[in-house]
C-alpha cells in the first residue's frame, strides 16, 4: 500500500490536503486540510503504532516481535506519543 507523502519534496514543509472528489458523481471539495496526525507520523513510525495496535498495545509482546529490550519500546513509543502531543489537530 502507497504511503500518502505528508512533508514537500522540494522544502520538507508539512503538505496539506486541498481537494477531495466524489468517486461516484465527481463532486469536489476545496479547502485546506491538515492531513490526520498518524499519517503525518514517518513510515517506520506508523508501522511500529499498527504492530502496537495488532499486539493489544502490549510493550512486552512488541519487544520479543522485535528483537529488542521493553525500554527501547517504551522509548520509541514515548518518541511516537511526543510527535503526536506536537502535532495538534486543526
Amino acid at each position: 500500500m502507497k504511503r500518502i507523502p505528508a512533508q514537500c519534496p522540494a522544502c520538507d514543509s508539512e503538505l496539506a490536503v486541498t481537494e477531495l472528489t466524489c468517486l461516484k458523481c465527481d463532486t469536489r471539495v476545496t479547502g485546506h486540510y491538515r492531513l490526520p496526525p498518524l499519517s503525518r507520523l514517518s513510515p517506520d513510525d506508523q508501522r511500529f503504532v499498527e504492530a502496537f495496535v495488532l499486539s493489544s498495545g502490549s510493550l512486552k509482546a512488541m519487544a520479543g516481535q522485535l528483537g529488542v529490550s521493553y525500554p527501547t519500546v517504551r522509548n520509541r513509543l514515548d518518541d511516537i506519543i511526543e510527535q503526536l502531543s506536537g502535532n495538534p489537530d486543526e
